[in-house]
């Protein structure tokens, strides 16, 4: 588990907060797409532009963690991830997370956005959430599916609830206490 892709059926699902936990677990640097797509104004970068920030990132590092969907660029981290962690959280509680983050950090940017980003909210984004979780939902099992038709040696984890998601980040952690003190 070195080169690891994030994703999740909507914002909200925690791939942010998820990532660096995971990122601080292996001891792995974590990028976040929406740095890399987001110039400072809410300004979107080219989708070349975009892409080639993230083909630098996987072709000039050995370890990785990469957080966020952007579905138009998901093959290029799909090919050289090893493992994929897919985050399915509830619709409800992926509006509640959004809504909470954005009181919490209304008017800032987060360490997870583009410079010059403040937070914010619309009905646009409230829109696209909903709009989009089922599709997306379907289209990442369809990908799954199409993973373990090539005999894909990707490690493919589906979390569904905070349950699964603190269950996995612990057995990583006691993973990595574990060869440590081994190598002590």
């Amino acid at each position: 588990m070195k080169k690891i892709m994030v994703t999740g059926a909507s914002a909200g699902a925690g791939k942010s907060t998820f990532a660096k936990e995971l990122g601080e677990a292996l001891n792995i640097e974590v990028y976040h797409l929406d740095t890399l797509f987001w110039k400072p104004g809410w300004i979107e970068a080219t989708i070349d532009e975009f892409a080639e920030a993230q083909r630098k990132i996987i072709h000039y590092n050995d370890q990785w963690i990469i957080e966020g969907n952007y579905s138009n660029t998901y093959e290029i981290r799909a090919e050289y991830a090893d493992t994929i962690v897919y985050l399915e959280l509830p619709l409800y509680l992926c509006l509640y997370r959004v809504l909470k983050r954005w009181l919490k950090h209304r008017g800032k940017t987060r360490p997870d956005l583009g410079e010059g980003c403040p937070d914010k909210l619309d009905w646009d984004f409230i829109w696209f959430i909903c709009s989009t979780y089922y599709p997306r939902k379907k289209k990442m099992m369809d990908r799954f599916r199409y993973f373990q038709t090539l005999g894909s040696r990707k490690n493919i984890y589906v979390l569904k609830g905070k349950k699964e998601l603190h269950s996995f980040l612990k057995d990583i952690e006691s993973s990595s206490t574990s060869k440590l003190q081994s190598h002590e």
